[in-house]
């Protein structure tokens, strides 16, 4: 045992001075090259090479080439983005179902067409569910964007406060929108960050970067902060009780939309319960009914 000890430890003291003697008379890199690979550009980024891409997203793509520019095929491309979803899976999910719905149903009655049942059937519910599902992604879509700006709007209102809160502190326009960006979590946050972000690249005001945001989503309210910004930079106003105004009525208005959206999902309860009201009456009273007519 000690001769293979004493093997081992030789090889491990010979190993870590070897290593030593490499690292100590390693040559010193040279400092031009050095310094160009440290300061090179970063490559542009491009969506195309960004990662690989799906085989979903290239079979959309392939549909949105050939049918972006047909009557009838509407694409909502800030709802979409507003999302995060992409125009090519969107298009793929509205031809994809469309055709499930226009196939399934004859297709599910071929033992039936084979026994001399009627083509007609079939293919009319075959039309009928290939329209509505072409058009379920839409409003599906539509739903969740319009869930996704109700969020935006309860984050900016606690923007705006935000905003006011470092303008009342002597804080320039552009640190003061940038600061509050950083206080906030979540995705809209996120996307105010990443315009604020955008705007330093690009050499433009924030609002301005603001203002294109809200072109690209359609969202009104980053509008209204983007319009008092850019005049407290014109005229050099106080925005403070502005920005404070604003949220109050952008916090007012969310919550008559959701007093109005509780009370419209109240009356829909109404005849359903009426209905069931009904139903106990008739259950209660037909065991009497029945034994009224037996007698």
């Amino acid at each position: 045992m000690m001769p293979v000890a004493a093997t081992i430890s030789g090889a491990a003291i010979g190993a870590g001075a070897a290593l030593l003697v490499r690292e100590v008379l390693r040559p010193a890199p040279a400092l031009g090259p050095a310094l160009r690979r440290l300061n090179q550009p970063a490559p542009a980024a491009n969506p195309t090479t960004a990662g690989p891409v799906s085989r979903d997203e290239q079979w959309g793509q392939w549909l949105l080439d050939r049918l972006a520019d047909v009557p009838g095929v509407r694409i909502p491309y800030k709802d979409l983005a507003l999302t995060g979803s992409t125009p090519a899976k969107f298009l793929l999910t509205k031809v994809a179902l469309a055709g499930a719905g226009l196939l399934l149903p004859p297709l599910s009655t071929v033992p039936l067409l084979l026994l001399g049942m009627s083509l007609v059937l079939p293919v009319v519910v075959g039309l009928l569910a290939g329209v509505v599902l072409w058009f379920a992604p839409d409003l599906a879509l539509r739903d969740k964007a319009r869930r996704a700006r109700a969020e935006f709007a309860h984050a900016m209102a606690a923007y705006l406060d935000l905003v006011a809160l470092r303008r009342a502190g002597n804080v320039s326009a552009e640190q003061a929108m940038e600061q509050a960006a950083q206080v906030g979590e979540g995705w809209a946050f996120g996307r105010i960050q990443e315009a604020l972000a955008r705007s330093r690249v690009d050499k433009i005001p924030p609002w301005e970067s603001l203002a294109r945001l809200t072109a690209e989503l359609d969202l009104p309210v980053l509008d209204d902060l983007a319009a008092i910004m850019r005049q407290s930079s014109d005229d050099g106003a106080s925005v403070y009780a502005t920005l404070r105004s604003r949220a109050k009525n952008l916090r007012t208005e969310l919550l008559a939309q959701q007093a109005s959206e509780a009370n419209a999902d109240s009356e829909k309860m109404t005849a359903p319960g009426a209905l069931l009201a009904v139903l106990v009456m008739l259950l209660i009273a037909f065991p009497a009914v029945i034994r009224m007519l037996n007698s």
